[in-house]
């Protein structure tokens, strides 16, 4: 490999490995928003650097090898400024409706993140333009440390933590550097040596500067405001960061009756990414327990006795406590993180009291949706617990976010694995209006449908306390016996009966009175409605089923909400003034903003009629290929999150397929026929929304292991035929109209930049099968945009184009 395809290699793996880095901190110092800034990101700088060098060629006419060392040590540098720069610019989500500075250090922090992405993007511009006619080679060599970039940043996430992959990304890009100036520039070299050293010191112990700014709007913020609070434990693996906050403070239990005379026991606070407190209970000998009788999760043993269950995601573990309690013959608990199983296991085990090594109890780390397809087992009772933070329904700040424990299949899986007479048990927080109570019934109606059950009101009950619902489901209807267990269990405690088969008005809303039953009236709507789609159509929020394609439990915007936020902005205490679907919105309009200057820009300095002629092909040609590029990867980044069962996993392996195997086809680009390759390309798209769900149904019982083994291989034959279209628009470009290479490297970066946003829009409200089909339309009609040139009907020149049409 030459040295300038090393580096740029080099340079890519480090950007990815920022990229992927920047996804973790921004998940641990703001919300779920942030992570589609960082693609939009990387896109913008890739986008710009195209544009700067269309306007500015003569940076071809310098020595390449010294510019890229530039480029690469300058990437380094920025890296480190640009998350420094982040990281204390005094932003705040929620003051931006009635903060004007607010939109301005958010501009800071967008633009900042930028920079490194441009230097990288230059580099690949400048090989790129430099010789158009091994364009193959050189997006091979990008592509290709793109993809090993992934494996890599879940390595040194694991091992140094966000802030330390921040500083790794930097020191990668350093090596860069010195893989070219070597032998040949010994300043450069050693600029070089000295940054790489410093980068290494600041990576054995990380400097106090660069830890992770948290929102001071985070639970794990709040929490350590308490008197005497401190973090005694922190640890990260690829995917999270693990807090254990220690204060006398700290008492956490969701569902507690207020008929409860005392106090329950000692807690740590055990926080994922800054957010969902999970209580982890003092349980030693001695210890009084006696407040788990009075938990609103306890009901499903008072209707089965010493059951067999499942509880799935129980955190630090006070549904495994409950279940223990009150003496659950077989207790699996599955939770998919392994640093809080291993708080409760190893590191607080004499104080929970030996919780996880208790008689009968096995803990498994693993996926839900993954344990369960490969387990045979079924269970008296399945309980998915309470793991996440209170979030009022308006703020918008997991809207966005997937989650596969609550989609239709999922609770068909769950009551498929239930024995005949088992309890279906789901704790979920109170929104006021009703909506997310009202999802999950929605949820167990379309589940019990499928499953064949004629009457499922007949199958669910439903009780709340003050702050929480539990929501029971059968595949057998209730019994009478089981009702009156019910109706005495709420009568004792004063939990709140929301539905029961046969409950009369009066029921409802005796203890925590609310001035209108709304949840008992809800849920009489949905399950007394003629035409539940029609109900859904009309409920001021979007309650509608999540399934596997479009699996955004907690997004109940609708867009006639419209009048009411935009009413309400400068008014709510709450993130972007709430709804998190908006923030998307204004992304989009700001990115479209900007990538029609940066495309519309270069045109007025590119002379020549005839390059402006067959540029409003290639204009179209590139354009789509980055709107199509980006509507493939981002919906099989966001339906791989169930394979795999997390989202970095997803990111890192999607990305290092897609990219990899490009990197291949791209490689082969100039020897086969790019009509021939797009045609498989477009017929590979369309299979994919069929195929896909099948094929995780057949393999998410495999272990991790093996489901990522399983993940490439799916991919690879896409991503393959993915790596053809753009490096052959290179070679036909540089053969027409030199000069608008860098142009059409900015294009498509600009295109990419508005789809990475609006194929997650089209997801959220349409499904991830849409946006595969427009991705595959868009392939369909870049190749119909250069169709003349590529048969050498409209070649400017005598010989044909040269892209291996046949």
């Amino acid at each position: 490999m030459s040295p300038l395809y090393l580096a740029v290699s080099l340079l890519s793996a480090a950007t990815l490995i920022f990229e992927i880095s920047l996804i973790r901190v921004f998940s641990v110092a703001q919300w779920y928003h942030f992570a589609f800034m960082t693609v939009s990101l990387a896109l913008l700088g890739f986008g710009v650097s195209g544009t700067v060098l269309a306007i500015l060629p003569r940076l071809l006419r310098l020595d390449p090898i010294r510019l890229l060392t530039t480029l690469s040590l300058s990437f380094s540098v920025s890296v480190v400024g640009s998350y420094l720069i982040s990281n204390h610019v005094p932003f705040d989500s929620y003051q931006i409706a009635y903060d004007r500075r607010q939109i301005i250090y958010l501009a800071i922090y967008y633009l900042s993140l930028a920079v490194p992405f441009f230097f990288t993007g230059l580099a690949v511009a400048v090989v790129l333009a430099a010789e158009p006619e091994q364009a193959g080679k050189a997006y091979f060599a990008n592509l290709i440390g793109s993809g090993l970039g992934c494996p890599t940043a879940l390595v040194v996430l694991s091992l140094v933590g966000g802030e330390g992959a921040i500083i790794f990304a930097s020191l990668f890009g350093a090596f860069a550097a010195l893989s070219l100036a070597y032998r040949r520039s010994w300043v450069r070299f050693a600029l070089g040596m000295v940054l790489a050293a410093l980068l290494a010191g600041c990576l054995l112990r990380v400097p106090s500067i660069f830890e992770i700014r948290m929102s001071p709007y985070k639970a794990l913020s709040n929490t350590l405001r308490f008197p005497g609070a401190r973090i005694a434990v922190r640890d990260w693996n690829a995917f999270s960061r693990v807090d254990v906050v220690e204060s006398e403070s700290i008492r956490s239990a969701p569902g507690l009756s207020y008929v409860f005379p005392g106090e329950p026991p000692a807690q740590k606070g055990v926080f994922t990414d800054g957010e969902n407190l999970s209580p982890l209970t003092r349980a030693s000998e001695g210890t009084d327990l006696s407040f788990l009788d009075f938990l609103l999760a306890s009901l499903p043993y008072k209707l089965i006795s010493q059951p067999h269950v499942l509880i799935l995601e129980p955190g630090a573990g006070l549904d495994v406590m409950l279940a223990v309690h009150n003496d659950a013959s077989d207790i699996v608990a599955v939770d998919s993180n392994p640093l809080v199983i291993e708080v409760v296991r190893d590191r607080y085990r004499e104080f929970a009291g030996n919780l996880y090594s208790s008689a009968g109890l096995t803990v498994v780390a693993e996926d839900g949706r993954s344990y369960l397809r490969r387990s045979g087992e079924r269970f008296d009772a399945i309980q998915i617990s309470l793991a996440d933070s209170f979030r009022p329904v308006g703020s918008g700040a997991y809207s966005l976010s997937e989650n596969y424990l609550y989609t239709t299949e999922a609770f068909v899986d769950y009551l498929s694995h239930l024995e005949r007479g088992g309890v279906l048990a789901l704790h979920r927080w109170l929104q006021t209006p009703p909506s997310e109570s009202v999802r999950v019934l929605t949820l167990a109606l379309s589940a019990l449908e499928r499953t064949g059950v004629e009457n499922p009101d007949q199958h669910v009950v439903a009780l709340r306390s003050l702050y929480s619902v539990l929501l029971l489901v059968k595949r057998e209807r209730f019994s009478s016996g089981e009702i009156e267990i019910i109706k005495d269990f709420s009568r004792d405690l004063r939990f709140d009966l929301i539905y029961y088969p046969g409950i009369r008005p009066d029921e409802a809303n005796r203890y925590s009175i609310l001035e209108e039953p709304h949840y008992y009236k809800a849920y009489l709507d949905v399950l007394e409605a003629q035409n539940r789609e029609s109900l859904y159509a009309r409920y001021p929020f979007d309650i509608t089923p999540p399934s596997d394609n479009r699996p955004f439990f907690f997004h109940f915007f609708r867009w006639e909400q419209t009048p009411q936020i935009v009413q309400a902005l400068g008014r709510t205490w709450q993130p972007f003034g709430g709804s998190g679907y908006f923030v998307l919105l204004a992304l989009l309009i700001l990115t479209l903003l900007a990538s029609l200057i940066l495309i519309l820009l270069p045109l007025a300095f590119l002379k020549g009629k005839g390059e402006i002629r067959e540029g409003k092909r290639l204009f179209l040609y590139f354009s789509l290929l980055g709107i199509a590029y980006l509507f493939v990867e981002i919906p099989l980044l966001q339906r791989f999150i169930q394979f795999l069962g997390h989202p970095i996993y997803a990111f890192a392996t999607v990305l290092f397929t897609l990219l990899t195997f490009s990197g291949l086809g791209s490689l082969l680009s100039a020897r086969l026929s790019l009509r021939k390759m797009m045609a498989g390309l477009i017929a590979a798209i369309a299979c994919y929304p069929i195929l896909l769900p099948y094929l995780f149904r057949w393999l998410l019982a495999g272990t991790l292991a093996f489901r990522l083994a399983s993940s490439i291989a799916m991919l690879a034959p896409l991503g393959f035929l993915m790596g053809f279209p753009f490096p052959a628009g290179i070679r036909l470009t540089g053969k027409i109209a030199p000069g608008m290479v860098p142009w059409a490297w900015g294009v498509n970066g600009c295109a990419s930049v508005l789809s990475s946003i609006l194929s997650v829009m089209i997801a959220i409200s349409y499904g991830f099968s849409w946006v595969l089909v427009i991705g595959g339309t868009a392939y369909a009609v870049a190749l119909g945009a250069i169709w003349a040139l590529v048969t050498g009907r409209r070649a400017p020149n005598t010989q044909r184009s040269g892209v291996g049409a046949k």
